[in-house]
């Protein structure tokens, strides 16, 4: 019987790469989204995936929303907290709606998914939870003092829910990519990507989001479970750890 995994914010972008790289591993993946109903109706037709809307920045949406994945598909094996927003600006211009959006979204969400799940997983003896943080979140970043401190806090996340769990066969891992080529970095201008960014990769390119997609399906798998509280960064050379 195939793995469940839930994929957050599942239909687009690097989540959307994610969902289907797991689906051709032979998982039954739910993609969760948060409020875009034609791009997730498009993706949901174009790959046959199922998705679920809830907002993850509410723990009662998150607890409902997986309540129904389990009754339509079956108890979550496979957990990836993808979800996330930004709302940039610089500390002393940022409003306190911009820091609660994002810290609600990109930080608490991961109690919010992994809270109603966890415990299921512990009982059965398997797990994986992957969360998708990111490089700014290791370095920080000018104008993303609300989104690199989330960021950063998903990696303690994971380090400390991956010491609680490791001796219940549920894996916590973490990763964090570098400049992907999403619809949001594509569309900054050419030139700004080619003069300001692309050098700063030494690898000098842009990620693709099948590039981390690989990276989940392996830490999902039964051959990574020797691999938990681990930081994976995906960034073409960009920030070395």
């Amino acid at each position: 019987m195939a793995r469940i995994a839930v994929v957050t914010g599942g239909s687009r972008g690097i989540g959307a790469a994610i969902s289907k790289a797991l689906k051709a591993a032979g998982y039954s993946v739910a993609a969760n989204y948060a409020g875009n109903d034609e791009a997730a109706a498009k993706f949901k037709a174009e790959t046959g995936i199922p998705v679920y809307k809830w907002d993850v920045s509410s723990f009662e949406a998150c607890s409902t929303g997986l309540a129904q994945v389990t009754k339509d598909l079956g108890p979550v094996d496979v957990l990836v907290n993808n979800a996330g927003i930004t709302r940039d600006g610089m500390l002393h211009k940022m409003t306190s709606d911009q820091w609660y959006a994002v810290i609600n979204t990109n930080l608490n969400s991961l109690f919010n998914m992994t809270r109603p799940v966890i415990e299921g997983m512990r009982e059965r003896g398997f797990g994986r939870i992957i969360s998708i943080s990111s490089i700014n979140g290791q370095k920080g970043q000018m104008g993303q003092a609300n989104y690199s401190a989330a960021k950063a806090g998903d990696i303690g996340f994971t380090k400390a829910l991956a010491q609680e769990n490791a001796n219940k066969g549920v894996t916590v891992n973490v990763i964090c990519p570098g400049y992907i080529a999403t619809e949001m970095v594509m569309a900054v201008p050419q030139e700004v990507l080619e003069k300001s960014i692309l050098p700063q990769i030494p690898v000098r390119r842009l990620g693709q989001p099948e590039e981390i997609a690989r990276c989940v399906v392996f830490l999902a798998s039964d051959e990574a479970g020797f691999i938990t509280g681990s930081t994976l960064s995906a960034n073409g050379g960009q920030y070395m750890t």
